[in-house]
């Protein structure tokens, strides 16, 4: 009985981490932009989710995460992305989600936008997307699988843009 005591007296630490999130190597990042910089083709991140629809960002309203500039449609937008950046991002870096689960980047178009499992994912096409739909539990393994490769051989250092 004291044993039990004991053991229920020790604090449990319980460590976190998102189930298919793909973990990046340290000091690289790799974000789909424009020869601007600017992300998601300057649409607002957090709309995607709040409104379940693209909506064009502000460049008034704009807030730099991992070297990527991010536009807002609204001052609270911002400020939900500000306070939780990981949330809102693109999974993949914003590049298309069928072509990192075959070991590449490739561009996308907004219109392919889908919220899967809280993750904002893009597709080249509605084609593309299609097809990665018929598997996408299978083609997200490979794309969270293949993900740290592709920042590693095509990423830049963190804070290099």
């Amino acid at each position: 009985m004291r044993r039990l005591a004991l053991l229920c007296s020790i604090p449990l630490i319980v460590v976190a981490f998102p189930v298919a999130q793909a973990q990046t190597p340290a000091g690289k990042t790799l974000v789909n932009v424009n020869a601007k910089g600017i992300a998601l083709q300057g649409h607002d991140p957090v709309a995607f989710f709040s409104d379940s629809r693209p909506a064009k960002g502000d460049s008034a309203l704009s807030a730099r995460h991992e070297g990527a500039t991010y536009w807002f449609a609204t001052a609270e937008n911002k400020a939900a992305f500000e306070a939780a950046p990981e949330r809102y991002t693109p999974a993949f870096g914003g590049y298309c989600a069928y072509g990192a689960s075959n070991g590449y980047t490739a561009p996308v178009e907004i219109g392919t936008w889908q919220i899967v499992d809280g993750r904002l994912l893009l597709n080249y096409n509605q084609s593309i997307r299609k097809k990665f739909d018929a598997d996408r539990a299978a083609y997200l393994r490979k794309a969270d699988s293949n993900w740290p490769g592709i920042v590693e051989k095509e990423g830049k250092p963190t804070g290099d843009r």
